[in-house]
């Protein structure tokens, strides 16, 4: 069990907060964190990791990492793996050599980069890898010293979706087979369905929502069977009727819309977009 009841001050996207989080985490758990920019997210994994102070109290099973007193637990003896958006990985190293800079385990090493599929790359310099070679590696070198706790700052945000969902596929494998918990900070509702078994929400430093994916995600109302997001491009007239462009995720589509929700919309609003009657054709991609 994590328990954590701590508070920070800090500067955020409506200017200076406070980071006011209390939560009781299972072990095991596979978190998603999600959120606007500036809601205090990073800093949350980044104090959870010591790499910033806060006051309160953070414990993870029998071992206090902080307390009231405002002693700390070095960030060398916590037992985490971090994975960073831009890697940080030591480019003069090879890739072997980044994870068993973190523990001189080779076994463990080698099985990791057997799983991810980096085996025949493990002597190459990690400045030659393509970025989803960088983040398997990243991935690898975080799980080297077995953390009970897995912070991941939107670890795959910068890479393709087949690349995206085959990691996503490694992480969730290496999850329930090594039983750490994972906390990962992500924007993407379809990466955080498919692996999170819990949803946090931050706004302005505080949990906004915390429950089940199905009860954060699912956004229809009523009968509605489907509902979307988007944002409105342009509002065109043809002939009698006024059409609106939205674009929804990386989708653009079309909506006719009547005279009264042609006024009442602009371009750059967010709307939501939803259906009662659908019959929906699934074909492969």
């Amino acid at each position: 069990m994590i328990n954590i009841a701590i508070t920070k001050k800090l500067h955020g996207s409506v200017g200076a907060m406070n980071l006011d989080i209390n939560l009781a985490i299972e072990s095991g758990d596979f978190i998603a964190l999600s959120g606007k920019s500036g809601s205090g997210k990073s800093t949350f994994l980044r104090v959870l990791a010591g790499l910033e102070e806060s006051k309160g109290i953070i414990s993870v099973d029998d071992s206090l990492w902080q307390n009231k007193d405002g002693e700390f637990l070095k960030v060398q003896k916590r037992e985490i793996g971090f994975v960073f958006q831009d890697y940080a990985l030591f480019d003069n190293m090879s890739v072997e050599e980044n994870l068993l800079f973190v523990k001189k385990d080779k076994e463990l090493a080698d099985y990791l980069l057997q799983t991810t599929e980096l085996y025949e790359l493990k002597k190459r310099y990690t400045h030659s890898l393509s970025g989803g070679q960088k983040q398997r590696v990243a991935l690898c070198r975080a799980l080297m010293n077995k953390p009970k706790l897995l912070l991941m700052d939107e670890p795959f945000s910068a890479l393709d979706s087949t690349m995206r969902m085959k990691l996503q596929n490694e992480l969730l494998s290496f999850h329930k087979e090594f039983k750490y918990t994972t906390i990962m900070v992500s924007h993407d509702p379809s990466e955080i369905y498919r692996l999170a078994s819990r949803v946090i929400i931050l706004e302005d430093g505080k949990v906004l929502k915390d429950g089940t994916p199905k009860d954060i995600l699912l956004q229809t109302n009523g009968s509605q069977k489907f509902s979307f997001e988007g944002e409105v491009l342009d509002i065109v007239k043809v002939d009698v009727i006024y059409v609106a462009i939205i674009a929804i995720a990386q989708q653009i589509v079309e909506i006719v819309i009547t005279l009264s929700e042609s006024k009442n919309i602009k371009v750059g609003s967010k709307v939501r977009v939803g259906t009662k009657a659908f019959s929906p054709t699934i074909l492969s991609s």
